[in-house]
């Protein structure tokens, strides 16, 4: 089982989308988590819409602080924003910490479509990411023990 925490500020929109791609992508082989540094305290309505729209639902998972995770194995944490980053606590048993820089789409001005287009626009750029990473997780011949 490879263990995976994906960790934003909110843990409303990036981190919450990423979560569900990586459950929908990787299947019942990875186990998957995420976090906020400072929690929202809900999952953004449109990350919750627009993940829908791919036929993933995203609408059980909920907004939660890094505490819980803290001294918890994981093989992978994975930060999506530049603000956690700079807050995350080094997870010494990860094998590999990772950052991803990623606009906050919950940030976009304009239209209901304009916002809606900034968190496909998320999706598409996280889904990217995850995708070549569940590949390379895949092809590592060395699994880590369960």
């Amino acid at each position: 089982m490879i263990r995976i925490l994906v960790i934003c500020t909110g843990n409303a929109a990036r981190s919450q989308i990423a979560e569900g791609l990586f459950r929908h992508l990787g299947g019942a082989d990875l186990e998957v988590h995420s976090a906020g540094t400072h929690p929202a305290g809900f999952v953004h309505p449109y990350a919750i819409a627009t993940m829908r729209e791919r036929g993933i639902d995203i609408s059980t998972q909920t907004s939660k602080p890094l505490s819980p995770f803290e001294g918890r194995t994981f093989d992978y944490v994975i930060t999506v924003c530049d603000e956690a980053s700079q807050e995350c606590p080094h997870f010494t048993g990860a094998r590999r910490q990772l950052h991803w820089s990623t606009p906050d789409p919950s940030l976009a001005a304009g239209t209901e479509d304009d916002r809606l287009d900034a968190f496909r626009a998320t999706i598409v750029s996280l889904e990217g990411r995850i995708q070549h990473l569940i590949g390379e997780i895949r092809s590592n011949e060395v699994t880590p023990e369960t």
